[in-house]
């Protein structure tokens, strides 16, 4: 069952730069799994491939605290001021303490899901996570839709197929943070349909029982893009370029509505699953609009 969790957290110190980059929110994840589950950070922590999950940049709140740390409580964000075009992901200044910040984190798989269940149900608000050298609190951690917070969620797998239209020909993707695709030895910021449907594909092979045919791809087609690339430093020690926007497609052709069908399963995953390389890292986080 895929999972999209919020964290809503308080610095009490100032987060820096550097520390707000892909492989320093990696580091907080794998220190959160710890926490709870030692075993589970460690293997995490030394997989390469399929590790299950997804992670977002910080985000700030748009609004100003009035509590202190030491007794946070977050206001209501608006949905508009989260559904920005984009999100933040390179940061010039630091975070400075105090202000409500919000991470957001994926899991695609039910095991890992329920190993973490401890780290919500027993959330230590006195206790300390370290993000580089800033300390922060956790305040909340939000995993069920929210209409202020429209980046939670859950459903199962089964759900997403059974929920996804036989007719909807028309797919339309919002890149919140840069994506890229490996290509050979090389990455490419070029969304095409093989780059952004495989992914997803595969994605949903490795974690859900019902498998879908990378055949059913060639039924799509691009159809309209409104994106731009950015450079994306630091990510584990390099420099990615990637695209963020919208990219639509079209599914044409004499289609069978069960192909259709699966085709928007595909796209409707996007929101757990995100697109592309280094999910796990603050990229390719993504959402069917």
């Amino acid at each position: 069952m895929p999972h999209s969790l919020v964290v809503n957290f308080i610095p009490k110190t100032p987060i820096y730069p550097e520390y707000l980059t892909g492989r320093h929110i990696h580091a907080l994840f794998l220190t959160l799994v710890s926490s709870v589950d030692q075993e589970l950070g460690d293997r995490l922590h030394g997989e390469k491939a399929n590790k299950g999950f997804g992670l977002s940049p910080i985000q700030r709140l748009a609004f100003s605290p009035e509590n202190s740390f030491q007794k946070p409580q977050l206001k209501r964000a608006n949905s508009q001021q989260l559904t920005a075009k984009s999100l933040s992901w390179d940061y010039k200044r630091e975070i400075q303490s105090s202000t409500p910040c919000w991470w957001r984190i994926t899991l695609l798989d039910e095991v890992l899901f329920s190993k973490l269940t401890g780290l919500w149900l027993n959330l230590n608000p006195d206790r300390l996570f370290h993000l580089g050298s800033a300390d922060l609190y956790i305040t909340s951690i939000l995993g069920t839709p929210q209409s202020s917070q429209p980046w939670t969620n859950f459903v199962t797998y089964q759900q997403i197929y059974d929920r996804a239209s036989d007719c909807d020909r028309n797919i339309t993707f919002h890149l919140a943070t840069p994506t890229a695709f490996r290509q050979g030895k090389y990455d490419s910021p070029l969304p095409t349909r093989d780059n952004v449907f495989k992914s997803l594909c595969d994605r949903w092979n490795t974690y859900s029982e019902m498998q879908i045919n990378h055949e059913i791809l060639e039924s799509i087609f691009p159809s309209r893009f409104d994106i731009r690339t950015e450079v994306v430093a630091n990510y584990d020690k390099h420099h990615f370029i990637g695209c963020i926007g919208e990219v639509g497609y079209r599914i044409l052709g004499d289609v069978a509505p069960e192909v259709v069908k699966q085709i928007n399963a595909l796209a409707d995953f996007a929101m757990f699953a995100g697109i592309g390389r280094k999910t796990t890292m603050g990229m390719g986080m993504a959402k069917r609009l």
